[in-house]
């Protein structure tokens, strides 16, 4: 009974996440939502841009110290290890939530594309960052990286799958695909806002600080093997960010 309960909790935390995945390129492309990244009630210039730097610095807080092996440690002796991931994909989800229903436009005008091959070209870069994004996570382990394989394990042990370094399609290209797709879906646009600067702005500077700490988990897990792809691929772009090769 137990076990059906968690794992109906993890189904129901992915659900969560899924509609706030569709709902975050809807924002960010301000296209088929009810609330875009421009759209909204407006606060004058600055009010807005503190606002909405306080809802991004909640997100990032919020992921990056659940995301830590200490907090892990200690969060699993109050809550049952089985749900401690899907309850962490639940909480970013609702962190990113909290960001489109509060955020406030900022409508001023950075770049505007009226070329149509070129606005053209821009729209579909920023649905292949999008498909990049969704495409990785199944590169590595989708049902592991939403918590719904946690969900079955009778023991923390068992939950964690035996790590296996992903090297396969974007995976050869770049280490951290995922946040390349981010990155693409948040720049590739024909009309660049203000408010959507300061958000690609403030998502990609969190992106690369949080790689640092990834990376170091990644090497305490791989070890030599994890450096010696370091040396052969790019950290979010090909070839660049690689480790230099020992002389």
């Amino acid at each position: 009974m137990l076990k059906a309960s968690y794992f109906l909790f993890s189904v129901l935390s992915y659900l969560f996440f899924f509609i706030v995945f569709l709902y975050s390129i809807g924002f960010v492309g301000n296209i088929y939502v009810p609330k875009g990244i421009d759209d909204g009630a407006t606060s004058p210039l600055l009010v807005a841009a503190g606002i909405n730097i306080v809802l991004l610095g909640i997100f990032a807080v919020q992921h990056t110290v659940m995301a830590r092996k200490p907090f892990k440690a200690w969060w699993t002796k109050i809550i049952p290890h089985q749900i401690e991931r899907a309850l962490y994909v639940l909480l970013s989800s609702a962190a990113l939530a909290l960001i489109y229903w509060q955020w406030r436009p900022m409508t001023g005008t950075v770049w505007s594309v009226d070329i149509p091959i070129v606005a053209t070209a821009l729209t579909g870069l920023f649905f292949m960052g999008w498909a990049i994004v969704l495409i990785s996570t199944f590169l590595i382990s989708h049902l592991h990286l939403f918590g719904l394989k946690q969900s079955l394990a009778d023991a923390p042990e068992t939950a964690d799958e035996s790590p296996v370094l992903a090297q396969t399609l974007f995976y050869k290209l770049v280490r951290h695909p995922l946040m390349t797709g981010f990155i693409i879906a948040f720049w590739a646009t024909p009309q660049m806002t203000v408010g959507h600067l300061l958000f690609a702005i403030v998502t990609t500077a969190y992106i690369l600080v949080a790689l640092q700490f990834e990376e170091r988990d990644l090497i305490a897990e791989f070890g030599d093997q994890y450096h010696a792809y370091k040396q052969r691929v790019g950290m979010v772009l090909p070839m660049l960010g690689r480790s230099p090769k020992p002389k």
